[in-house]
């Protein structure tokens, strides 16, 4: 479908709308806005003075960290609060004068699913067409319009609260799209989305920006800004820059290279994270992560000639930078302080023979889970050594989430057999679940008592002793900048805070196996760093990790992806040989080989 007429369908077309040729005027203007919440010592400024111009009539990106003031600027701008100070107009006027005038000029996407879980997509649809005053005779024709923009037509009858992640987002879209905006606000629409549905999402948006629409979207995901052509970066509540991504992206020219990573060398895959740990930690540079068989590692703007020159003769080529390359830069790079799990030996573990790689810690034996007719899981098999990261990748909906509960035992399968660190899940759950640590998709700790409290429940549960706990947690809590939040209430974290509290959590019995599930889903780049700094020390200290995700470049650090789709493991590897499988492209990103291995699997099994 193109994208004039979806356009039009969800705009008001008024003489002074972006479709009109006056694309070049700002659709939105920030002049000091500053925003804060409670008073006296628990008073948070959440923005600081923001100031930028939204172009009317295309994509803008908002970046930027967890807390740094992304969802209250989307608030304000939906007329949902009101500034402490500054001023803020959209197409001329205040967000309360323009909803007054036009009650449905604005559509807003917030961050968590806002939708009705127990009713279906067309009743939803309904529901919100209601509340925007879209009228009965208008109503079928816009919904046969957004039903086909969003592909969710076949899914009309199906429950909210069973669509997969990106069908979620699609169907926030197209309630957002209800009453004609002509400003449209998605907060994270990417977050705990695959590839593949973020791609089709991206596509959608392009669409009604081509058709004139305004579109801000927020992100902590820079290679989504990346597509935008403006973005407005916000950092602890201030603007750190806004232009065009490339303008910023220039700035790092000159200053990233790939090194080849010494595991090719026969040194296994430990030696591809001492590496990464011996450069993350080297003055004067600014990022270094892993990269397939590679490293790429950003220097500072101020680093000396002397380590450009050692780059150099390491073998450093230099590559184009990327948004993410010259934004780490501004925030003044990554946390080098080394990880303290790399120091604490896990439990069970044998030394150098556990940290070099011997002994399989997660098996998982033609696993088989059935739904009545329906087949979650089908024949699912692999292992995951001792100091190894496996990646269990695959769209939303097509088996991971079961497999991961399988081997967590908290789903039996149907049929197959699971075990974690020699011990059978099946037949001994109990013994075998206090062997493994367990960071779920979804925040699962107690939001109404404090962190200290959910940690000594979780630490208790896992048998811990009170002396060690207490050794451990203050180690632990400084390397995840938690020390000062161990009195709070826990529903008063941050995003980025929670995922570090669960990490904790998941961590603080030494486990020798590790499952994470999408654990660096919608935090900035820095924590993601973080976080995988310590689970690389954690696999050199013996552990074993199987994890998920939807971010591409994170799977980068995995020592083998299995793909999942359709309920099947339909391809495995290290993740230069998934990339080297798709032959038609000069050079895939991991993310063109995740794609091109589904859309090849549906040639060669359809439906």
């Amino acid at each position: 479908m193109s994208s004039a007429p979806v356009a039009a369908s969800v705009r008001s077309g008024s003489a002074d709308s972006p479709a009109s040729g006056v694309a070049d005027v700002p659709a939105v203007v920030l002049d000091g806005v500053r925003m804060a919440f409670g008073s006296g010592r628990r008073r948070t400024e959440a923005l600081r003075g923001v100031t930028a111009r939204i172009p009317a009539g295309r994509i803008t990106g908002l970046v930027g960290p967890d807390a740094s003031g992304k969802t209250t600027l989307m608030r304000l701008l939906a007329g949902l609060m009101t500034p402490a100070g500054g001023t803020l107009r959209i197409f001329g006027l205040s967000p309360e004068e323009l909803l007054r005038r036009e009650p449905n000029s604005i559509g807003y996407m917030p961050q968590r699913f806002g939708l009705y879980e127990d009713l279906s997509v067309m009743a939803n649809l309904r529901l919100y067409a209601s509340l925007r005053g879209v009228g009965e005779e208008a109503r079928e024709a816009l919904f046969r319009r957004l039903l086909a923009f969003t592909s969710l037509g076949p899914f009309t009858e199906r429950l909210a609260g069973r669509l997969s992640g990106g069908m979620k987002q699609k169907l926030g879209i197209a309630c957002a799209l209800l009453g004609a905006p002509r400003l449209l606000l998605l907060d994270e629409p990417g977050v705990g989305v695959d590839p593949q549905s973020r791609r089709e999402l991206w596509r959608m948006v392009q669409e009604l920006s081509t058709g004139g629409m305004t579109v801000l979207w927020s992100t902590s995901y820079l290679d989504e800004a990346e597509r935008c052509p403006g973005v407005i970066m916000l950092d602890a509540g201030r603007t750190l820059f806004a232009g065009a991504p490339g303008e910023l992206t220039r700035r790092a020219e000159g200053r990233v290279f790939l090194l080849r990573d010494p595991a090719d060398a026969g040194n296994g895959g430990n030696a591809h994270r001492e590496a990464l740990a011996y450069w993350s930690m080297r003055p004067g540079v600014s990022d270094a992560l892993i990269q397939g068989s590679s490293l790429r590692v950003v220097l500072a703007a101020d680093a000396p000639d002397t380590l450009r020159k050692e780059v150099l003769a390491r073998g450093g080529r230099p590559v184009p930078p990327r948004l993410e390359d010259a934004y780490l830069g501004e925030v003044g790079g990554i946390d080098k302080r080394p990880s303290p799990y790399g120091r604490l030996p896990v439990a069970g573990s044998a030394g150098a023979s556990v940290a070099s790689g011997a002994g399989a810690r997660i098996v998982a034996n033609r696993l088989t889970k059935k739904f009545g007719d329906f087949v979650a899981a089908r024949d699912i098999s692999f292992e995951v050594r001792a100091g190894e990261i496996f990646g269990l990748l695959g769209p939303n909906g097509a088996g991971k989430s079961t497999t991961f509960r399988m081997l967590c035992g908290l789903s039996r399968p149907s049929s197959g057999d699971c075990a974690v660190d020699g011990v059978d899940l099946l037949r001994s759950g109990s013994a075998a679940r206090k062997r493994l640590g367990y960071m779920a998709q979804k925040f699962s700790l107690y939001p109404d008592i404090t962190v200290w409290q959910n940690i000594t429940i979780v630490a208790d549960l896992y048998g811990l002793d009170a002396g060690r706990r207490d050794a451990l947690l203050p180690v632990l809590a400084d390397a995840l900048e938690l020390t000062g939040w161990l009195r709070a209430r826990t529903a008063t974290l941050p995003l980025g805070l929670k995922q570090r509290l669960a990490l904790l959590c998941a961590t603080l019995h030494e486990p020798p196996a590790l499952f994470l599930d999408e654990p660096t889903s919608g935090v900035d780049v820095r924590t993601r760093r973080d976080f995988w700094k310590h689970i690389s020390a954690l696999t050199a200290a013996g552990a074993a990790v199987l994890v998920t995700t939807h971010f591409m470049e994170e799977a980068e650090y995995c020592d083998r992806i299995a793909l999942i789709y359709r309920g099947a493991m339909i391809s495995v590897g290290t993740p230069d040989e998934l990339k080297a499988s798709v032959t038609d492209m000069p050079d895939p990103t991991l993310e063109d080989a995740f794609i091109a291995h589904i859309e090849r699997y549906d040639r060669e099994h359809p439906l």
